[in-house]
């Protein structure tokens, strides 16, 4: 959800670069246009692993996609603005969703089969990024919260408030902020709020019982809420102030509170845990600031909903940035990941069924690990360098005498 995803948002504390840039005109979160990519097509022969992987089971979140792709008007943009590969409008999906409808259920073969008819895989471009790809993991909390105020239940969950307004300004940037004198100016930053900028508004959804939960909260952008009663309240994204996103982790680096080599989820929470009285202080450093929505009606047994609409699948779902990848494509992911405490091997189709608040750029992608303990581990642990192909879909199946080699 980095979520943020439209969860946004979501995602990677470790990461050192931060999501928007300021708009030189009123000083309002801007979006900021992709530089053009280049990509090469490899055949699938190359995909490290790619015969081992479950495809079959690919093939059932693909559907998943489609359904949801297919009820748009057919030029609809999906993303991948950065690339000029089909996939960027919904038409171009068309074609390859009707054939995975006639494929038969839980057959490998046969959904392997129409992977390789119905795309063709491509490299992802180079990035800024020293050592290339990296990919860190997220996952959905479950976190103790209350209805109403009281005891240990004092840290708000707000929802979107009505004067924060996403818009277009003079110059055509895309801006988030909030109304005065009849311009937009930028909205409270996470210590305003902090201080109460929201209260008494009657935005509060639930209570937490800890300002650290809330933070973790807004960085993985959906959240599972247990009640006293043990009820389950699922949250999902829904805005953010609009204020630059300022990893905690490069915070705490520059300032010598923890060594480069040893940021991730865990010890950054670590840090705060221990050191309460500093906590809001070094949270608040970070001005971005997520608001959420109650799912109604959200399955408990299935993932978050993600940007692309569709709850999420552990070790399936993956967040990536929209500018070149479009939501609901199909992305071979190597990396290497902690299982048990021990490194492991991911080889395995993933889809791009979500964004991220700072997954920015064709070297990043944030791995869905689930919800739950086990997923908090395997997502705190995981940094790790790889490679990403993205599938990029076809107006028709590839024929048998079509050649598959590496080619511009």
């Amino acid at each position: 959800m980095k979520v943020f995803k439209h969860i946004a948002p979501l995602c990677a504390v470790i990461a050192l670069c931060g999501c928007h840039t300021q708009s030189p005109v009123t000083g309002a979160a801007q979006e900021r246009s992709p530089a053009p990519a280049r990509v090469r097509h490899v055949p699938f022969h190359a995909l490290p692993g790619w015969k081992n992987d479950a495809q079959e089971e690919a093939l059932s979140v693909f559907l998943e996609d489609c359904h949801k792709i297919t009820s748009l008007p057919p030029d609809s943009s999906l993303g991948g603005e950065a690339t000029s590969r089909p996939g960027r409008v919904v038409g171009d999906w068309q074609a390859a969703c009707q054939a995975a409808r006639d494929v038969p259920v839980g057959d490998r073969a046969a959904a392997r089969a129409f992977f390789e008819q119905w795309f063709r895989p491509y490299t992802m471009p180079a990035g800024p990024r020293a050592g290339g790809m990296l990919f860190t993991g997220y996952y959905e909390p479950e976190i103790r919260g209350s209805l109403r105020r009281g005891g240990m239940y004092q840290t708000p969950v707000y929802r979107r408030p009505p004067d924060l307004v996403r818009e277009r300004d003079a110059q055509g940037n895309i801006v988030t902020g909030r109304r005065q004198d009849g311009q937009i100016v930028p909205y409270w930053t996470r210590a305003e709020i902090d201080q109460g900028r929201l209260a008494h508004k009657k935005l509060e959804m639930l209570w937490l019982a800890d300002p650290v939960d809330l933070f973790f909260l807004q960085i993985q952008g959906a959240e599972r809420v247990r009640l006293p009663d043990d009820t389950i309240i699922r949250l999902g994204f829904d805005g953010l102030n609009g204020q630059p996103y300022v990893p905690l982790g490069r915070v705490m680096v520059a300032q010598g509170l923890l060594g480069a080599d040893d940021v991730n989820m865990a010890s950054i929470r670590g840090w705060l845990e221990a050191n309460p009285d500093k906590a809001r202080e070094m949270m608040e450093k970070n001005p971005n600031y997520v608001f959420f929505r109650e799912l109604d009606g959200a399955d408990v047994r299935a993932g978050a909903p993600g940007a692309l609409g569709v709850s999420l699948v552990p070790g399936r779902s993956v967040a990536v940035d929209r500018a070149y990848i479009p939501l609901g494509s199909p992305v071979w992911v190597q990396a290497q990941v902690q299982v048990d405490g021990h490194p492991a091997t991911w080889e395995r189709l993933d889809f791009a069924q979500d964004l991220g608040t700072d997954i920015k750029g064709p070297d990043r992608a944030d791995l869905y690990m689930g919800w739950g303990p086990e997923a908090a581990q395997a997502a705190g642990n995981l940094h790790s360098g790889g490679q990403m192909i993205v599938l990029v879909p076809r107006s028709r199946p590839k024929h048998e005498h079509e050649h598959e080699a590496s080619a511009q």
